[in-house]
């Protein structure tokens, strides 16, 4: 029975983890850092200083307009990113 028990757990942390996204047109910097990888405060403080500036994203690719913020991040977080 622990077995079904710790399955159950880690299939549901798996499917939590798995859809993790975060809105970068309504996220606060703390929430961009957690969730994109290779993005740290510094950088989610440029994202929404760079919104706040320009207005909302509308493409996902908009992000690598932001200092420090390549297509390879981008890429690697694109499943991550919501924009609306």
């Amino acid at each position: 029975m622990n077995f079904f028990k710790t399955l159950l757990i880690t299939t549901a942390l798996l499917a939590q983890s798995a859809f993790a996204a975060v809105n970068i047109n309504q996220a606060d910097a703390a929430q961009i850092a957690e969730e994109l990888k290779g993005i740290g405060l510094s950088k989610a403080t440029a994202i929404v200083a760079y919104r706040t500036q320009n207005g909302p994203f509308k493409t996902v690719e908009q992000l690598t307009e932001v200092k420090g913020i390549g297509l390879k991040t981008v890429e690697k977080n694109r499943a991550e990113i919501l924009l609306k």
